[in-house]
């Protein structure tokens, strides 16, 4: 294969740190194909997408783009990429069409040729209706997809995407994977970042990075392959998959166990013997699989923090969450429409559908944030909107974008939400100090929050909503952006959680980790148009076309048929 870039022992250090961002890097990416670059949260994969770019200068070595050297060459290299920053990069206050318009005024796109590639990028997003709706006002997914127009007025011969799909919700992912592969057709080479690992396993070439190093580079095939006889399934049911899971995790021969569906998965390490008392099934490796192997990663023992928790004692109230007929109205647009679920004591219950369908509505109003128009959400049995301060400080609550004060220091924060919380004297001080030894925040403590890498910004945000050990936690996106290793440690959390009587609701974007959820309830379009356990929602689309669905399937699938539905069979409204 012909390349493209060529990296050449590549260091980039950073002036405050000793140890290298990227540390004698050696590479190839390849033309017309799908590059991912992968690895665990502060690899160094930002880094290198910006050094690629010219956006940062090399400490030493080199890299090239068709021949030309990122710092003696940067002209001529910006002209031929096209960039979509980890960060959304565009103006909210501005519409679609205004976004469009600067970019081009920056590109230099001339006038002649501008109206007929804005036509393309429209027919190539799908963004069309709403060019006069301001961009702040787009779902995820939509923003996504304006930023990857952005970044293609002008026609790379290199597209660089760095977490295109974070926060996105799968039907959009999937458009977007369409949308990549159209440039390919086109003869765009594309470098991509992601954490969603079965994302990886749709490129051609990977660059695994940890720690600045680059440990491998190839084909996602050819790594998968190298996990032969590792991988097993164990048939549980209901609550039993995390007793199961929580017991051998501690065991030396596994190197990772998650939970899926009814079932455990794990990893047993090579030459290690299987485990006893249970009926193994080897089932073929994934690509999530043979990363954390390769990493050497061993999964989370135990969460030290729900160890230390006491048992949630029941209060009385049969369902610690409630929705009852909850609809929202914004002027003549109804968000959310007649709601209701109940969510039982010690249940993780997720909150599931894609961008702009009423789901961060419907959390918002159980959340207490936002008031129902008609209906009521209740949390300890408590109306949230007209509860008492000391019924609010039984609750929990992660929003969905950091939304702790970014101009504080860590430490700063620690403190000001245990005040809030009611902490103080020695049982505050114990608490913050319990947080910084649970999520390893001690590196990080005088650091200005709004600086933290994506994972330890996560941390922080579940250490302040957890501190006080609340009766009733809610979860929105609490993993997106994260690494699987970081997630891994989240669940441990959280599944420590529950096993107390911690009751959770959660939102998330990662299907594989909605196989937690004990209930699901999936809101499209403002309607709740599907409720049960992960497998009743696996087995509720099952067919020939879709013989063994995993969870996106069924996702995919039961919104399709709700849009099927609403257009009265029509499938090509759809």
């Amino acid at each position: 294969m012909e390349t493209l870039v060529e990296i050449k022992n590549l260091i980039k250090k950073f002036p405050k740190s000793s140890i290298p961002a990227l540390n004698n890097i050696n590479a190839q990416i390849y033309k017309g194909c799908i590059n991912g670059v992968i690895g665990p949260d502060g690899a160094g994969k930002t880094t290198l997408l910006r050094l690629i770019t010219g956006l940062m200068t090399p400490t030493s070595g080199t890299i090239t783009v068709d021949q030309y050297d990122t710092t003696n060459d940067l002209y001529k290299i910006q002209e031929m990429i096209g960039y979509m920053p980890q960060r959304f990069g565009l103006y909210e206050d501005l519409t679609v069409l205004e976004n469009l318009e600067l970019y081009a005024s920056l590109h230099g796109l001339k006038a002649e040729k501008k109206q007929q590639v804005f036509d393309k990028m429209m027919h190539f997003t799908k963004l069309k209706p709403f060019l006069n709706r301001y961009t702040g006002k787009l779902s995820g997914g939509m923003k996504q997809k304006l930023g990857l127009a952005c970044a293609l007025l002008i026609t790379p011969k290199l597209v660089v995407l760095d977490e295109p799909s974070v926060g996105v919700d799968p039907l959009s992912r999937q458009e977007l994977w369409v949308m990549i592969h159209q440039l390919l057709d086109e003869g765009v080479t594309v470098i991509i970042s992601t954490s969603y690992l079965d994302e990886a396993e749709r490129c051609e070439k990977i660059l695994l990075l940890n720690e600045g190093n680059l440990i491998y580079t190839g084909s996602p095939k050819d790594l998968i392959s190298k996990m032969g006889g590792q991988v097993y399934i164990i048939k549980a049911e209901g609550n039993e998959r995390r007793k199961i899971l929580r017991g051998l995790i501690t065991s030396p021969s596994i190197r990772d166990g998650v939970v899926e569906g009814h079932d455990v998965r794990i990893i047993v390490k090579k030459s290690h013997a299987l485990p006893q008392g249970y009926e193994l099934l080897p089932v073929p490796a994934k690509f999530e699989d043979a990363f954390i192997d390769i990493l050497g990663t061993e999964a989370p023992k135990k969460s030290s923090f729900a160890e230390r928790m006491q048992p949630r004692a029941a209060n009385g109230v049969a369902f610690p969450i409630q929705a009852i007929g909850l609809t929202k109205k914004f002027g003549d647009f109804t968000a959310v429409k007649n709601v209701s679920f109940d969510i039982k004591k010690g249940e993780i219950f997720g909150l599931l559908g894609p961008n702009g369908a009423g789901k961060s509505v419907t959390f918002k109003m159980m959340c207490g944030l936002i008031k129902p128009n008609q209906g009521q959400a209740l949390v300890a049995g408590f109306d949230l909107l007209t509860a008492s301060a000391k019924a609010r400080s039984r609750i929990g609550y992660m929003a969905q974008k950091f939304s702790l004060y970014s101009d504080l220091s860590v430490m700063a924060n620690l403190n000001f939400f245990a005040g809030i919380y009611g902490l103080s004297g020695k049982q505050k001080k114990d608490k913050i100090d319990e947080m910084i030894e649970v999520f390893a925040l001690e590196p990080h403590l005088l650091a200005r929050s709004g600086g933290l890498p994506f994972g330890f910004k996560q941390r922080l945000a579940l250490s302040c909503a957890v501190m006080h050990e609340p009766d009733v936690l809610f979860l929105d996106e609490p993993t997106s952006g994260v690494d699987p290793i970081t997630r891994r440690e989240f669940w441990l959390h959280i599944n420590g959680m529950v096993e107390k009587g911690v009751t959770i609701m959660v939102t998330t974007h990662f299907l594989d980790e909605a196989e937690y959820c004990d209930n699901i309830a999936l809101i499209y379009n403002g309607n709740c148009i599907s409720k049960g356990t992960p497998q009743e929602l696996k087995e509720s689309v099952q067919s020939e076309e879709i013989p063994n669905p995993i969870l996106e399937d069924a996702f995919i699938e039961l919104i399709k048929r709700s849009r099927l539905d609403e257009n009265n069979g029509d499938k090509k409204a759809i």
